[in-house]
């Protein structure tokens, strides 16, 4: 079998470090072999976060170079389009149409890109585009985007229901489980 790469990126504070671990148990569980790497800039502040997870019968690095991504999973439309030379031919982005100034944009040096979306997909990349935060916020919390689109990205992988939900109540306080069973149940009802 092949490497697959997948890269989760977005702004820090999204939740994209739980969703690659949650997608690092779920793919262990299968018994893959898993590489989980994060890079978080400037996080803290807003700045570009990126996790790429690689699983596969041996995974040696746990980076992702230009045109190996198999999907981007966007928690941002901006990031989406940020990151598009890292997919492969063939690849999947999966994005959150949410926008999120990025400083530039809100010091007034630069504009937010419009219909971005659509010039990704124009551009020739396969996106998959949902409301990733109304479905969070009907699912109880804003903070459950990165369950919204994990729901969508399960779509497109061969794991049971019951492989998703193991790994979700391995990775979620019991406090939030609910909720965040609804964000993915949500998200996966999108396709």
């Amino acid at each position: 079998m092949r490497t697959k790469n997948i890269m989760i990126v977005g702004v820090g504070g999204q939740g994209s470090l739980l969703a690659s671990k949650l997608l690092g148990k779920l793919l262990l569980s299968r018994g893959y072999d898993v590489k989980v790497s994060e890079v978080h800039g400037m996080s803290q502040r807003g700045g570009s976060v990126v996790t790429y997870v690689r699983y596969g019968q041996k995974v040696y690095s746990p980076i992702i170079d230009k045109g190996e991504a198999d999907v981007i999973v966007s928690f941002e439309l901006l990031e989406a389009a940020r990151w598009t030379q890292y997919l492969r031919p063939n690849g999947k982005i999966i994005t959150n149409t949410q926008r999120i100034n990025p400083m530039p944009v809100i010091t007034g040096a630069a504009q937010y890109p419009s219909e971005l979306a659509e010039k990704v997909k124009n551009a020739g990349f396969d996106i998959d585009a949902i409301d990733a935060l109304s479905l969070a916020e009907e699912a109880g919390s804003s903070k459950a985007v990165n369950l919204v689109l994990l729901g969508l990205l399960s779509n497109y992988f061969e794991f049971s229901d019951e492989e998703w939900m193991l790994a979700i109540e391995q990775s979620v306080p019991t406090k939030f489980l609910e909720l965040n069973k609804k964000a993915f149940a949500l998200g996966k009802a999108e396709r």
